[in-house]
């Protein structure tokens, strides 16, 4: 069986909860994770200044990944949202079907513009709703799920956000697993 691969991006001022817990999930399920700066400098410095060590400069990611993951995080988010790169490789992804995975304000910054959450159900952090667009279905839940789209309230949902990610990419008993082992259960 070939190993599911997801990309983190990080960017300066990301948040530290959402992006680290869904790697530690994430490689607990046997995903590859790879992280990935903005730029060459890969320490990338979170919204609580915890500094963190990315793999690559994501214009280095060779080809696409089975899950983009969009940590949250301000000003993470809008600096993910003004990255070139990230938009190019999100444009890929809806093109070739892959998995977008956004948490906190990376839904309402990143991918409402990008009119990716058109036609969609979608949550974000409290708040930040005001900037989904009109073709956008807000709901308040921790987690939602509409077709290659997840999406995910904050921080305090970080576990459910993996849970939900391990789930498309490796199915129910290994999410089951992961979190049973995280004792989420």
């Amino acid at each position: 069986m070939i190993k599911k691969k997801a990309l983190v991006a990080l960017a300066e001022g990301f948040e530290e909860m959402e992006a680290v817990i869904s790697i530690d999930m994430l490689r607990r399920a046997g995903i590859e994770v790879i992280t990935a700066a903005l730029t060459d400098k890969l320490l990338v410095t979170g919204s609580r200044k915890i500094p963190v060590r990315a793999d690559i400069a994501i214009a280095d990611f060779p080809g696409l990944p089975d899950v983009f993951v969009l940590p949250g995080g301000m000003p993470g988010a809008e600096n993910l949202a003004a990255a070139e790169p990230v938009n190019s490789l999100l444009a890929q992804c809806v093109r070739q079907g892959k998995i977008i995975a956004a948490i906190c304000a990376a839904p309402a910054c990143v991918l409402s513009p990008a009119g990716i959450l058109n036609g969609k159900r979608a949550t974000c952090y409290p708040g930040m709703e005001t900037q989904f667009g009109r073709e956008t279905t807000y709901v308040r839940d921790s987690v939602v799920v509409d077709g290659n789209i997840i999406t995910s309230a904050g921080p305090g949902t970080a576990f459910l956000f993996a849970a939900a990610i391990i789930q498309r990419l490796c199915g129910d008993a290994a999410a089951v697993k992961v979190k049973e082992k995280a004792l989420l259960t």
